[in-house]
Formats: C-alpha cells, structure tokens, sequence
C-alpha cells in the first residue's frame, strides 16, 4: 500500500467528496484525479518517465499538491523546492539533486530566468481519469526534501514510499484523524511537517484539506467558525500570533478539537496561555526531515507540558551518549530515532549519511532525556549549546524564562564568543510592549543562575526566520559579528 494506492481507493469510495477547499477553488476527490492524471499525461508527452527527478516549485496552491501525486503516479522522484528562495539556494538545489524539470504556475513564471539550468513546465489543469500508475517499489525514493540548510548547504533526505506511507498511517492513528475532519492547510506544503501532518495524512483518511496560500490569524478564526476546520497544524510563532491576535469571534477557535505544534519548540507560558484563552490545548510533537518527519507527540489527553510527548507507533526513541549507549532515564544525551520511517540517505552525500545513520539509528542532533513514563524533554540542539566558563547552558532553558515576561513577544538566544568566558549568552527580543533591557537582565537575573544569564539583550523588530517560521539562530549570531 502507498499514499497514491490509498487516494486512488478514496477517490473509488467516495469520488464527491470534498478534497481540497482553497480560497478560490474546490476538488471533490474525483476531480483531483483527474487533474493529477492530466498532470502525468502532460509529463509523459513531455518525455519525462520513471525515476526522473521533477522539481515542483509552487507554494500552497492545489497544484503543488496534483503535481506531487503525479510525479508518483509515473514512477519519478519529486523535489520540493521553496519558491521564496533566493536565485542562488534554487540553483544549487536543482543542481545537486540532478532535476530534470521544475514544474511551477503562472505565478512563478518569473523564476524562468533564474532556474535556467533545467526546462520550466507551466502546468495547466486537464481532466482525465487516473488508472495508470507506476510505483515499482514501496522502496523507491518519492521525494527528495532538503533541509533547511541553517549550517551549510541544504541536504537533500531521501525519502521512499515506504517512509511517507508509514508516517503519514501513524500520525493519523496516533493522533486520531479521521475521514470527515477537515484540516486547516496553511503551513508552507513543499515542507516535510504539512506535507506529512496536512496533506498526506487527511488524504490517506478521506479527509478534507482547508489549503491556505499564507497564514493569517484572521483567517485561522475564520476557517474554524465559518468553513467548520476541526483541525489544525503549526508551529509555534502561529500560534504566539493566535494568542495575541483579537477576534469579533464568541469561540474564536470554536470548531477546533485538535491543535497541533512542530517545527520547533513551544514555550511553556504560550502552552498555558493560549489554553486559557481558547480552552484548547496545544498537542506538540517532534520531528526532522530525515523522519518523514514525526517520531514523538503528546497523546492525547496524556500531555505533558514541555514535552514533545511518547513515541508514535511504529517508532522507536533513545537518548544515547556520545559512544551510542542508552542512557538512564532522566539524564541528557543524544535523541535517536529508529523506524521505517526513517530516510534512505542523503543524496549523493555518502560522508553525511554515515554520520547520521548508525547502525540503524538515526542521530537527531537533539539533546533531551526520557522521563520515567517515556516522555520526551528537547533540552536544545546539539549544536546550539552554549558552554560559559565550563558551564553548559541551554538556550531553550534561557528563551522560556524570557517568555514568561510580559512585555516579551517572541525570544531567541544564541552564543557568541567571548574572550574571557569562551562564550557568553545573548538575547534577541521582539517586545509587546516598552521595556528597557536592563530590566530583562535584572527578570533573568531573579529566575536563572548567573552563568545562564544573558549578558547582552538586544531589542529587535523581529526575529529572522525561515519558510516554516523556525528562528534561524545562526543568521542573528552572522549579524552580531559583522
């Protein structure tokens, strides 16, 4: 069984139902297979064929998604790319990853002299009816996802059939999806969480997507009192926006029995915060690229705040050391991940792959401990780390405490050298309201042993991020240097 064998037996029980509600467009499920076989006809005249690698380089439109499930259903590899990247990240993607076309609409046209290295394909919708398929194998390579590339070049994880199908069957057992939800759709697509949590697994289910070209707190509330959304994926700048945004709304997020978190992590005060506000409790979870991407989420009814819950079905979490033993419960190490879930590889990147893939375990690059009952904590990223004078310190730990601050909207802290100490912590801040930032120092200084303080605090507009909303720390410790 694959996701395409799964849309196909949907589209055969129920061909009227609807399948994806866009802001100006619907497709029952019929009407999407049939678009998404005028999409492989257009590709095989083409003279494109099995296990070519087709880029897609559409935002949250239902052309990205046809475009995908066509690329599978003729046997090729599909590459996501982010269409708001610069000339240079697209290039090198469609280089690295030996694409033979990049398929994109009218909107991106434009990108034609930039990706110049390969043939553009302007799709048009056709009608027909998908019958011939072909996945030779669940252990074909279905997409190509790169990451996000905040050390270095962007790696390319190798994901198969089997990976996406697994994840995408696990995440809607283990979170209860079920065919007649319907799914708000508004983080970017051609990223691996709402490619597997919003897309794939509410199409595996029958379900319906809510598909939304950008977020807006406005038309979150709206798809949850006037369209009926009962669930919903984000990441945590989403939901500090929700918390923050009013609404002419009585239940703002009324319809909503579900809300889920990833990305990366979800401060405590927004947890508790948006509960109050909304009586609806934020499910977190985790997971990477190289996974498909989830590994761990809070079950429901079972979470614990902070965590990023239990192990999914079907995956296995560890926290090892650093010669790869399991550590005892409650101490920090490495979190590993095994699962059929798990990638393939890096593409034509054997050296990484080794790296990250020992014996049949997956090194996250993520510091956390297991408590007594199998719960996930992310302390931070490995590489993250800050070490003050010998003293470790965690920028998460740091960021939460700033959080539970009144006139602080958004935290991130990062290490910067320093001559005396090695390193010394530094505060980004973006504020809800005036507030010195002597007086920040003096918050942390209440809450936080001295070495963990920040000792610089610096007040910004905003915070850099990527196309998921993730706060790329790097950029703002590149920026303090220069």
């Amino acid at each position: 069984m694959s996701l395409l064998n799964s849309f196909i037996e949907n589209v055969r029980k129920n061909p009227t139902k609807l399948a994806i509600q866009a802001e100006r467009e619907s497709y029952t499920y019929e009407e999407m297979s049939r678009v998404i076989e005028g999409i492989q006809r257009d590709l095989k005249e083409k003279g494109y064929k099995a296990r070519d690698h087709i880029a897609i380089m559409i935002g949250n439109e239902p052309t990205f998604i046809f475009s995908l499930y066509a690329i599978w259903a003729m046997g090729a590899t599909a590459i996501p790319i982010n269409p708001n990247y610069t000339k240079h990240e697209i290039q090198y993607i469609l280089e690295q990853s030996d694409a033979k076309t990049v398929l994109v609409t009218q909107q991106y046209q434009a990108l034609e002299a930039i990706v110049c290295s390969v043939e553009i394909v302007e799709l048009s919708s056709i009608n027909n009816c998908l019958q011939d398929i072909h996945i030779h194998s669940m252990a074909d390579v279905a997409v190509i996802l790169y990451t996000s590339g905040t050390t270095g070049h962007p790696k390319g994880a190798m994901l198969t059939h089997e990976n996406l199908f697994e994840n995408a069957r696990d995440v809607a057992e283990f979170l209860g999806i079920y065919h007649d939800d319907r799914m708000i759709t508004v983080l970017p697509v051609f990223h691996v969480f709402a490619l597997t949590v919003a897309v794939n697994a509410p199409l595996l289910q029958g379900a319906t997507l809510l598909l939304q070209s950008h977020f807006s707190p406005v038309r979150i509330f709206e798809a949850a009192n006037e369209q009926g959304a009962t669930v919903m994926a984000g990441v945590p700048t989403m939901y500090n926006f929700l918390l923050h945004t009013e609404s002419s709304y009585e239940k703002p997020l009324g319809s909503i029995r579900l809300a889920i978190s990833g990305g990366s992590s979800l401060p405590k005060a927004v947890i508790e915060q948006f509960e109050e506000r909304f009586q609806l409790r934020i499910s977190e979870g985790y997971g990477l690229s190289e996974a498909s991407p989830v590994t761990c989420f809070n079950p429901l009814g079972k979470q614990k705040v902070g965590s990023i819950g239990q192990s999914i079905v079907h995956v296995e979490n560890r926290i090892v050391d650093e010669q790869g033993l399991e550590v005892p419960r409650m101490k920090i190490g490495e979190l590993t991940v095994r699962g059929k879930n798990v990638m393939k590889g890096y593409y034509k990147m054997s050296e990484e792959t080794a790296n990250v893939l020992k014996d049949g375990w997956l090194y996250t690059g993520d510091l956390a401990y297991m408590d007594e009952e199998g719960y996930v904590f992310i302390v931070d990223r490995k590489k993250d780390l800050i070490i003050v004078g010998g003293y470790n310190v965690y920028p998460r730990e740091v960021e939460e405490v700033l959080y539970q601050h009144e006139a602080v909207l958004e935290a991130a802290v990062v290490g910067l050298k320093d001559v005396e100490y090695g390193e010394k912590v530094c505060a980004y801040i973006t504020l809800k309201e005036e507030i010195h930032p002597e007086r920040l120092k003096m918050y942390c200084e209440g809450h936080l042993v001295e070495y963990k303080c920040p000792t610089e605090i610096r007040i910004v507009e905003q915070l850099p991020k990527n196309s998921t909303g993730k706060v790329l720390k790097r950029q703002l410790a590149e920026e303090e240097l220069r």
